[in-house]
């Protein structure tokens, strides 16, 4: 099995809700976005996949969050715009992006700061 990982990132401000403690106010991160694909072949050229391709599908949907409240926007309104969330709405937004045979998004991972992240991954 062979993984490719490409980095990007976003900075935005979100506060969460039930939440007791500094977090319920709003604040804001520079994220860094881990994000992974995978696949058990390599092409005829020996590549798992594109970095561009990866890249630039990764940076179609940070820019949807780039400056903004993420508690304003459609995927956060119902649920807290955590770590956890964040990670898993990347995820979801990147499996409809990447749509080559035989390379599966494996993870993604959102760093709010540089000791802290979490991970979504099926």
């Amino acid at each position: 099995m062979f993984e490719v990982k490409v980095l990007g990132g976003f900075a935005s401000a979100h506060y969460l809700r039930k939440y007791k403690g500094k977090c319920e106010n709003m604040h804001g991160h520079n994220y860094k976005i881990e994000a992974v694909v995978a696949t058990g072949k390599l092409n005829e050229i020996g590549l798992a996949v594109d970095f561009g391709d990866v890249k630039a599908a990764l940076y179609e949907i940070t820019e949807t969050l780039d400056h903004k409240v993420l508690d304003e926007l459609a995927p956060f309104k119902k649920v807290n715009p955590s770590a956890e969330n964040i990670s898993k709405h990347i995820y979801a937004e990147l499996k409809k992006k990447v749509k080559l045979k035989g390379v599966k998004v494996a993870r993604v991972s959102v760093w709010e700061t540089e000791r802290s992240c979490a991970t979504y991954f099926e």
